[in-house]
């Protein structure tokens, strides 16, 4: 018998008018809605509310971002971009999904695409020394 894990996380909040220096780790979501200079590392989902920021670097599976980052994003699977966002910094992503009207100053890319430029180049270097 398979037994799954069925533990459920907590989602952190920080408030609008709370500001945290220093470097947050988390297992579950996390939602901010003041600021925090630092870094972020969280399992689960980060959320960024219209009037949070966040400068540091933030690493997360998942990613919705109405407010201001700048600094480094790595999120494993989906970034996802409102209208009243903006991100300024190094971005590496999944996926991506961006309103009209967000603000998106960063150099991206995109993991799915590196697996695939790295797999086409060595198969393309195979073909010449076939």
């Amino acid at each position: 018998m398979i037994m799954k894990d069925t533990t459920i996380y907590e989602r952190n909040v920080i408030g609008k008018k709370t500001t945290i220096n220093g470097e947050i780790n988390s297992e579950g979501d996390f939602r901010i809605d003041g600021v925090v200079e630092g870094s972020i590392h969280a399992k689960g989902k980060v959320i960024i509310g219209k009037e949070g920021r966040v400068q540091g670097e933030i690493t997360c599976s998942n990613a919705e971002i109405e407010g201001h980052v700048s600094g480094n994003l790595v999120v494993d699977n989906m970034l996802s971009l409102k209208a009243s966002s903006s991100v300024t910094g190094e971005v590496v992503i999944g996926k991506l999904t961006v309103e009209p009207g967000a603000v998106f100053n960063a150099v991206c890319s995109m993991r799915g695409m590196v697996k695939e430029l790295v797999k086409n180049e060595q198969e393309k270097s195979e073909e010449k020394t076939a």
